[in-house]
């Protein structure tokens, strides 16, 4: 059976819709009509009767499995489809289906044209069911202006609380309430303070504006950070740091693992440096879990997923995959922390290991050549009073 057909009908919250003859004519001659219950709501006096309404509600499975018992389909959703809308899913479940999409104005170019914003310039993010990786990218990139799709858990107060938690506080919002709708619409600008303590209506949007132009630290001093009581110097010096980032490649990489982070340097760093690269630490000491947080909020570093324990007997297969590994730490099993790594590196991943003596150096040379794979880079640093540090880059 050949896939449905979709006509994709953006609609706004407004209960008085407009649509051009074109799009009236494909409603007045539609049979299978779907969407969610707000879309119903809009457009129940529209429909032929006799037409089948199929709702769409979260899981989605139901709804698609519907849809291939019906060759066309007209579909409602809420502002551009193609704005991550619905359309974007029927593409992506119904790759050969033929799709027609009517969109009118997104949310967030609707909030704009309200407050007479240009909005050229914004970058766009979705945490609709979405993590916040996207989201601390553009935080951390210092993006001027910042567009945001929400949902019920990451409301506009619990995404001011996180910007005020990581330190970002140079930027001002604007929510959106019920755009379109013709008594419940609300628009209402607040400092990041203020929208931390207030509640919204949903649905809702907002707009980010910075107050001023920020940019990410490059090579942090290591006094900078908290430390270990007693153990300051335990610490990648940040010229090592730097070198062993720039040996990493994190760049091109896409799962980076710091193994034995410690108080979270090169993660943070990582994270400043390369924030669309997923971050993964671990570290056998419990007190580094409040010092990594300590030290993520200081920098403004969010999304470093970590887990403490014992390398050796942590499950890695909940954690991606890694295509980039740093070993900060090895508890005298170096050997044995290769062998593992080696179980899960995805094909032409790195492994960056700084050795402070010969022996330590030798043994990584002898664990990597073991495995199949060489040495492709190798570097000694010596700072002021301490012993060098040969930092290599095995492949």
């Amino acid at each position: 059976m050949s896939e449905p057909s979709f006509t994709v009908i953006g609609l706004s919250d407004s209960r008085e819709q407009f649509f051009p003859p074109e799009i009236r004519a494909i409603i007045a001659q539609g049979k299978v009509f779907s969407g969610g219950k707000r879309h119903h709501d809009i457009v129940e006096e529209l429909l032929p009767a006799e037409s089948r309404w199929i709702e769409v509600s979260v899981p989605l499975e139901e709804a698609l499995r519907q849809y291939a018992n019906y060759p066309e389909i007209i579909v409602f959703a809420s502002g551009d489809p193609l704005f991550y809308g619905y359309a974007t899913t029927l593409i992506r479940e119904f790759p050969e289906a033929h799709i027609q999409v009517y969109p009118t104005f997104n949310s967030l170019q609707m909030l704009a044209h309200k407050q007479c914003m240009p909005y050229h310039e914004m970058v766009y993010v979705s945490l609709t069911g979405r993590p916040w990786k996207n989201f601390d990218k553009a935080l951390i990139r210092g993006e001027r202006m910042i567009g945001v799709l929400t949902d019920r858990t990451k409301t506009p107060d619990a995404i001011a609380q996180r910007m005020l938690q990581y330190g970002y506080s140079d930027y001002r919002m604007t929510v959106g309430e019920n755009l379109g709708h013709e008594t419940r619409e609300k628009i209402r600008p607040f400092t990041l303070e203020e929208a931390a303590g207030e509640r919204f209506d949903c649905p809702n949007c907002l707009i980010l504006t910075a107050t001023r132009v920020r940019h990410p630290r490059f090579g942090i001093p290591e006094q900078a950070f908290f430390h270990l009581e007693r153990r300051e110097k335990m610490i990648t010096k940040m010229p090592v740091r730097l070198l062993t980032l720039s040996m990493l490649g994190l760049e091109n990489r896409q799962s980076f693992w710091d193994i034995g982070f410690c108080t979270g340097s090169i993660s943070i760093e990582a994270r400043l440096q390369f924030p669309e690269c997923d971050i993964t630490a671990f570290e056998i000491r419990p007190e580094s879990e409040r010092l990594l947080k300590l030290n993520s909020e200081k920098f403004g570093a969010p999304s470093i997923q970590y887990e403490i324990g014992d390398f050796l007997q942590i499950d890695l297969s909940r954690h991606p995959r890694p295509d980039a590994v740093f070993i900060g730490g090895h508890g005298g099993k170096l050997i044995d922390m290769l062998q593992k790594i080696d179980t899960v590196l995805l094909p032409g991943g790195v492994i960056v290991f700084n050795s402070v003596s010969d022996e330590t150096c030798r043994t990584f040379v002898t664990g990597i050549e073991s495995l199949g794979k060489r040495i492709v880079e190798s570097h000694t640093l010596a700072l002021d009073e301490h012993n060098p540090i040969t930092v290599l880059k095995a492949q």
